[in-house]
């Protein structure tokens, strides 16, 4: 039966993509793919002869009448995406067209450039009585604006790990609208293109972050963390493995 896959790549490390994605892209004659996003070395994994289409510079309405032609001809479709289809993926709108078309689809998740940035700076997101909440989200864009109150300065009331995409380019406003909440202190780690051979992390503050962005003339494919967990040493340990904590598996011992 013919169907497409939606295929999250990961952040751009090919061994991190899941082992059905793999599959997937292997066995599919026909892969579409985000190439400003997701690495050559993911859609090489392609079989020989595979029909293997760039989308970056294609339209929706384009992108989709490739799924139709495919699955019309027989052909299962592997669409790649990168990082997890589900953060900002834009696949809603490509599955709302394969809904009205009756074409049938599959979702297998990807890494999200949050865990792997988190696995490189070898750092836990959450940590007691710091932080045990984490938030996705982005500064406004060209191409979508941020629903009513879901600004930086709203969400950073929370003082929750904020992981903030698609946003470098407004260094100045993460800066000023974080900065009362969370102090001019508070670490800051600008990840940029995680996973990929050339990844790097700018590690500053709410106070000079800004500056050390601009030196190094990043303007894209950047992840924006910002939080007091970064960096933290002085910490309580988890209760869960504490010789006084007692759960199902390790009940209280008999005297």
């Amino acid at each position: 039966m013919s169907i497409v896959h939606f295929i999250g790549a990961g952040p751009g490390d090919p061994d991190l993509i899941t082992v059905k994605g793999k599959r997937l892209i292997e066995t599919c004659p026909v892969v579409l793919y985000a190439g400003s996003l997701v690495p050559p070395a993911v859609v090489a994994l392609a079989q020989p002869g595979a029909l293997v289409i760039d989308t970056a510079p294609l339209t929706l309405d384009e992108i989709v009448a490739h799924m139709e032609q495919a699955v019309a001809a027989g052909k299962k479709v592997a669409r790649v995406h990168s990082g997890d289809p589900s953060i900002y993926g834009a696949v809603a709108e490509q599955m709302r067209r394969l809904d009205a078309l009756g074409i049938e689809y599959d979702v297998t998740p990807g890494v999200p450039a949050f865990a792997a940035a988190a696995a490189m700076l070898k750092t836990e997101l959450t940590l007691p009585e710091i932080s045990q909440s984490i938030i996705i989200t982005r500064t406004d864009g060209a191409a979508s604006p941020m629903p009513k109150d879901e600004d930086l300065a709203t969400l950073g009331k929370s003082g929750a790990t904020l992981a903030i995409h698609l946003s470098v380019r407004n260094i100045h406003k993460v800066v000023a609208e974080l900065t009362p909440f969370y102090g001019e202190d508070c670490p800051v780690v600008v990840v940029f293109r995680v996973g990929w051979p050339d990844q790097e992390a700018i590690f500053g503050t709410l106070a000079d972050i800004k500056g050390k962005v601009k030196e190094t003339k990043i303007t894209r494919t950047a992840l924006i963390m910002v939080g007091r967990v970064f960096g933290a040493r002085d910490f309580e340990d988890s209760r869960l493995y504490h010789a006084d904590h007692r759960h199902i598996l390790r009940p209280k011992k008999k005297a």
